[in-house]
Parts: C-alpha cells; structure tokens; sequence
C-alpha cells in the first residue's frame, strides 16, 4: 500500500514533535504532517522560562528547533500537507490531505488549538493591518505608539509585559473586574509603569480604513459605549486579543468523540474511542495546556501506538 507508515502524526507543535521523536526513535515507520509552521503556538512565544530545565533567554523558536533536529535525527519523515478528511473505520487509517493521501496503522492527533477571534465587527477586515494574535511576531510594528491587549488570563497579560519593550503604552482590557491570571504574573503587570488597565469592559468594534484607527469599547456592567481613536500624531495602534483558544478538531466531529468545546476526549494512556487513534497536546481535553503536559502527551501517544501496533499487527 502506497504511503503506509506505522505511525502518522498530524501536528508538529511540541506535543506532534515529541511524538515523531519517540515514535522514530522506536524504529517506526513515522510521518509527521503540518499545515502551516512547524512549532505551533510555541513559536511565536519570546519567553519559554516554565519549561524545566530550558536554558536561560529560552525562546520558543529556539526550543522547537532544538526539536526538530532531534526528530529529524531519529529518521522520522515529515511532511507540509492539510488534512482534509480522515476514515477512521478500517484498521489501516486513511488520512487525505490537500497534496496527498496518507495510510497508518496508527494515527497521533496533535494539530492543537488556535486563538479564539474577539467576534466583534471590523476584526477580521483589520487582522495584519492592526490587529494581531502574535505579539513576538508582530511587536516591532507597533514601537513608540500604543496598544490595547484584550482578555485577563495568563496569555494576555504575560504578552501585554511583553509588548512593554516596544510600545509606549499597553492597556490591558477586561471584561471583569480582576485579572484571570497567576498572581506571579499580575503582580509584574501592575509594577509596569506601562502598563495601565480597563475593567469591565469588552470590544464593540474596530475601526480603521486600510489600518486600525479607532476601536469602541462597551462596558460590561452598564452596556455604554465609548470610542478611543488613534493620536493623530501617530495614526494607528495595535489590538492584540488574548482570549483563549479553540481546537483544531473540525475534521473528526463524527469520528471520535469530543466535549462540547470540539476537545477531543481520551483516556490517561492518550487512547481515542476509536482504537488505534490517540490525540496529544492541546487538542485533547485536559486541565493544563502547557509546553511541559503536551511533549508528555506526545511521549504517552507514540509508546502506546507502538503497544498497539505491536498487539494488531503481525509481521
């Protein structure tokens, strides 16, 4: 069979790369696939200093580089393709993709979660012309002018400190009354004499022709309205929602079972309902999404993809 692997991982964050290399390094025959850029929301991280061990000045690039060459060292191939559409139904699984079609005799779901979208009008039409979901991408852009961060949790405002080292002003905008974040992290916020705060509050729209000009905020508690618009000395600032994050599980509904949320639901050992299937890393319903708990996850995936390939298929 054409483009049959004993193992395909459809995913390449931390939690498909720590897959790929545990899956290689016990000498399967391993695909990992990814869609965009490999790395997931780690590579688009400044600062990775929970991760143990990480070395001082850690980036998130710098540590998935660090592996993917380990991956790549252990002989695990890997591939730029978007899955399309998958059979689960057969013992060889049958992942079709944009580019190509894909058989496995097990498969590793690790393809993440992706921002969550404020929903307000004006947003999208305005998204890389102001409006941003990557501060570490795109910080640069807004030197010496201000920035709205919009949400209270730990993302929020540890890329809101972040965003201090460019902008001239960060007001970090929440639709209630405290920060959702760790007390660690809030107490840095408030010592940043840059950082000011907006509570109870929430974005109506985003204005701007061709760049962001002005954006309305409604407060939460009374329902009024207000519109900050753009010193005219600099023209544009920069909207940066932080408010959490959906998964990337479209594909599967009616394939495996999920939660509510579209998270894919597995047991402790990373099984799927189907047999066979195993999800990692953000994409699975779990109470920690961190860097730390998804390269676990993958480790988890790929010994029991082994365990049962070895069980299902003789030699």
């Amino acid at each position: 069979m054409q483009n049959l692997y004993d193992v395909v991982i459809v995913g390449s964050g931390p939690a498909g790369l720590a897959a790929g290399l545990y899956a290689a390094r016990a000498k399967m025959k391993t695909l990992v696939l990814e869609k965009n850029k490999v790395g997931g929301q780690i590579s688009t991280t400044n600062e990775v200093a929970n991760y143990p061990g990480s070395i001082p000045n850690a980036t998130g690039p710098s540590l998935v580089a660090r592996m993917v060459e380990q991956v790549d060292e252990f002989g695990a191939e890997r591939k730029k393709d978007n899955i399309v559409e998958v059979d689960f139904s057969g013992k060889i699984k049958v992942l079709r993709g944009e580019k190509d079609e894909y058989h496995a005799k097990a498969v590793i779901i690790a393809s993440g979660a992706t921002p969550k979208l404020i929903g307000c009008p004006g947003e999208q039409e305005l998204t890389g012309k102001g409006v941003s979901y990557c501060a570490t991408c795109d910080a640069d852009f807004f030197t010496d002018l201000e920035v709205f961060v919009i949400g209270g949790g730990d993302s929020a405002v540890e890329e809101g400190i972040y965003l201090t080292k460019f902008a001239r002003k960060v007001t970090i905008v929440h639709r209630r009354g405290e920060l959702r974040a760790a007390k660690s992290i809030q107490e840095k916020a408030f010592k940043n004499p840059k950082i000011e705060f907006m509570w109870n509050t929430e974005v109506a729209e985003i204005k701007g022709d061709g760049v962001v000009e002005s954006i309305v905020f409604r407060n939460t508690k009374t329902g009024e309205t207000h519109e900050y618009v753009a010193d005219e000395n600099d023209g544009t600032f920069g909207v940066f929602p932080f408010i959490g994050f959906q998964p990337l599980s479209e594909i599967y509904k009616g394939k495996i079972n999920m939660d509510p949320q579209g998270y894919i639901i597995t047991d402790e050992n990373m099984n799927t309902n189907v047999p066979g299937v195993f999800a990692a890393g953000d994409i699975r319903v779990k109470s920690l999404r961190q860097v730390v708990t998804a390269v676990a996850d993958g480790a988890i995936a790929a010994v029991q993809a082994e365990k049962y390939i070895e069980s299902n298929f003789e030699e």
